[in-house]
């Protein structure tokens, strides 16, 4: 219980919470442990600097489902803790590992597709409901479900833009532009930093939750897939079908 209370404080910090209300408690996590689900923690010199918190999902015996991760800035601890996630998961014959994020921020886009690989299957809007921790504090709680393939074989993946490819959603001033999305490859651009953005201009923060909400969200309703992340700011949409002729393009 005392590392388990460790791992509260540092997701109290890393969420902007206070210390009596961590975005998980000791309780739960001890709970979920005991009944042998995923609880790990990553240590550097003997002091905690991250952990994760997973347990079994749908279908039964194929998935794991990985409802929190925290750690450090840098130093390669995140990427750390999730080979070791999928490690313990193979080990138990699962097959892939699912977790939701935050669409907008694009560090977590580019660590999730990028690094490893996983895919966005599933937007969820207003997911969590109302937050007021400091990271989430001032949005809705609108949530990707993504999907990591334990099978697959690991990256990098390279991606070739068709020269159609079709801007949904740019990055115009700091502001979101609606495009096209007729085309078969639609780019759907994020913001520099959304976190920062929610304190400085809320105005625009919500511009550009609902801008992806729209295309991002609509593209996968309508059976797109994600193929990957480009340049560390767009998501890369792979479209069935074209709907419309005639579009200005990139």
């Amino acid at each position: 219980m005392a590392e388990l209370d460790t791992v509260c404080r540092l997701y109290a910090d890393i969420w902007g919470t206070g210390a009596d209300s961590p975005p998980v408690s000791a309780e739960v996590m001890r709970a979920l442990s005991h009944a042998g689900n995923y609880v790990a923690g990553a240590y550097e010199d003997g002091r905690l600097v991250g952990a994760s918190v997973a347990f079994y999902a749908e279908p039964v015996g194929t998935t794991l489902h990985s409802h929190i991760t925290g750690t450090a800035m840098g130093r390669g601890i995140g990427l750390a803790l999730k080979r070791h996630q999928r490690d313990w998961a193979l080990a138990r014959g699962l097959k892939r590992i699912t977790w939701t994020y935050d669409p907008l921020i694009r560090r977590n886009a580019h660590f999730n597709l990028v690094k490893l690989g996983a895919r966005p299957e599933e937007y969820l809007r207003s997911f969590y409901g109302a937050m007021d921790d400091a990271i989430n504090g001032g949005d809705e709680s609108d949530r990707v479900l993504t999907a990591w393939d334990l099978t697959a074989p690991p990256g990098p993946y390279p991606l070739d833009l068709p020269p159609d490819t079709a801007r949904g959603v740019r990055d115009q001033d700091g502001r979101p532009l609606l495009g096209p999305t007729d085309a078969g490859t639609v780019l759907i651009d994020l913001p520099d930093d959304i976190e920062s953005l929610r304190r400085t201009d809320p105005g625009a923060a919500h511009d550009w939750r609902l801008a992806v909400r729209q295309v991002l969200g609509g593209l996968l309703a309508d059976g797109a897939r994600v193929a990957g992340f480009h340049d560390r700011r767009s998501y890369v949409v792979h479209r069935a079908h074209s709907r419309t002729a005639g579009a200005t393009r990139i």
